[in-house]
């Protein structure tokens, strides 16, 4: 573990303060870039490509987010959690249930918990699509709030509930809110590299804002990869490659004196 950047206390203490920019990564020189820019928080997820990362970025908070699905119990995201902790995180990401979380939280792992969209839960709230518009979801994300903020969560991402309804939960909670398409009043701004980016070439979710046009420049990339290539195979094919810039010169007399005795 390692005390870089914002620790947790430092992030709760801005809470109401300032805003805090979080950006979720999947290369390490993504992560490299944004800790170099400035970013408060940055995150990936915990997997084995990727658990190098928290080691390669100076001066930012770092969080490794544990994929949905793997953990077929609490004490599996503990253990995995613990694991993130030791390379180098200074934060857990866990979309599982308030008895999962308590079970990290009583063991010093600081969690961050997720309520509104939650992707891999999306078919409890209707697919894809803004949650929390109707009363009866507005209570149950509040209540989802609480239940994870008593069982030890230091955070909540809020993904895609409407800003006014998000600002109220904001006022009401002690934990971090972190907003992703759910408005300026929450503590933390949340976006994905690949959308900040424009990395995209399809879909680019409302919420996100971009700021370049990596996938532009990721088609000319390939474009210029297939050119390079069809020279390539036209200097194979024609002879031009390889030419004496590219191979090694034996003296003439070792040569021949190799082959008269090679036979």
């Amino acid at each position: 573990m390692r005390f870089e950047g914002l620790t947790v206390r430092d992030l709760r203490s801005l809470k109401g303060i300032r805003q805090i920019a979080f950006v979720q990564v999947v290369r390490e020189e993504e992560a490299i870039a944004a800790a170099e820019a400035g970013m408060d928080m940055i995150g990936t997820a915990f997997i084995p490509e990727r658990a190098h990362i928290a080691n390669a970025v100076k001066g930012a908070h770092f969080q490794y987010g544990l994929p949905w699905g793997k953990h077929a119990s609490a004490t599996e995201a503990l253990r995995d959690a613990m694991a993130a902790m030791q390379a180098g995180a200074q934060s857990i990401y866990c979309a599982m249930s308030p008895a999962t979380i308590e079970v990290l939280a009583h063991e010093g792992v600081p969690v961050i918990s997720h309520v509104g969209l939650v992707p891999p839960k999306a078919t409890w709230t209707g697919g894809y699509r803004a949650v929390g518009k109707s009363l009866d979801q507005a209570l149950q994300i509040w209540q989802d709030v609480r239940d994870f903020e008593n069982a030890g969560a230091f955070a909540v991402e809020m993904e895609v509930i409407p800003a006014k309804l998000a600002a109220e939960m904001t006022r009401r909670t002690q934990m971090l809110t972190i907003s992703l398409g759910s408005g300026a009043a929450c503590d933390v701004q949340y976006l994905f590299s690949a959308d900040l980016l424009g990395e995209n070439r399809g879909h680019i979710p409302r919420h996100a804002k971009t700021y370049r046009n990596f996938a532009a420049e990721r088609n000319r990339l390939q474009l210029e990869r297939v050119a390079a290539y069809r020279e390539y195979i036209a200097d194979v094919t024609s002879g031009a490659f390889p030419d004496a810039a590219h191979m090694v010169e034996i003296d003439d007399r070792i040569l021949n004196e190799f082959l008269d005795q090679a036979g």
